[in-house]
């Protein structure tokens, strides 16, 4: 008799249920779906999936899988892409959560976001009182700044004195709003 030269109208459509519902439907499911007898299905999905029984079935079902794999293949272009995509969608229906997190994600896949994660080891229980103590006043003294909120007060300061740089630059207009400025300032620096 020979091998066919050609699928049968069945054969495609089980070979695009198994690929398209892989994961998702078992064999059998997919020859049932694709007209095979629910009595046979199980034959009927084993022999098709033989390639030395049916060869064309097995080719044309690799066929179909490379196909899947180009379209649905994540590659960083398409990721990041489509994170546009999502991100304009949420901006454009001003969920703005999701734009944030559809942006972040394009830059954690860009690579722009480092996360460090530092795992100590060791526990408080295993230290003696004098250690505890003596890592206690270490970390007092190195975060005492922040916890004063002298870091905070050192960058007012900086900032403030920048604004002033950019004021007598730009009010070359009159010297008398210059003094008051100043005259201004160093009372509140007071």
């Amino acid at each position: 008799m020979g091998l066919p030269k050609k699928l049968t109208e069945m054969q495609m459509k089980f070979a695009h249920e198994l690929v398209t519902n892989e994961g998702r439907k078992t064999a059998t499911e997919c020859a049932i779906a694709a007209g095979y007898s629910s009595d046979a299905a199980v034959v009927s999905a084993s022999k098709l999936q033989n390639p030395k029984a049916y060869p064309l079935v097995v080719q044309y079902i690799g066929q179909l899988r490379d196909e899947y794999q180009k379209k649905y293949d994540v590659t960083f272009g398409r990721h990041i892409s489509e994170l546009a995509k999502l991100r304009d969608n949420a901006r454009e229906a001003k969920a703005w959560s999701a734009a944030v997190n559809a942006e972040v994600a394009r830059g954690k896949a860009a690579g722009l976001y480092v996360e460090q994660k530092i795992i100590r080891t060791g526990k408080l229980e295993d230290l003696t009182a004098e250690q505890l103590e003596a890592r206690m006043k270490e970390i007092i003294n190195e975060y005492s700044p922040i916890l004063e909120g002298v870091v905070v007060d050192e960058l007012t300061k900086e900032v403030k004195s920048k604004q002033k740089k950019i004021d007598y630059s730009s009010s070359s207009s009159s010297s008398s709003s210059s003094d008051q400025s100043s005259s201004e300032s160093e009372e509140s620096s007071h």
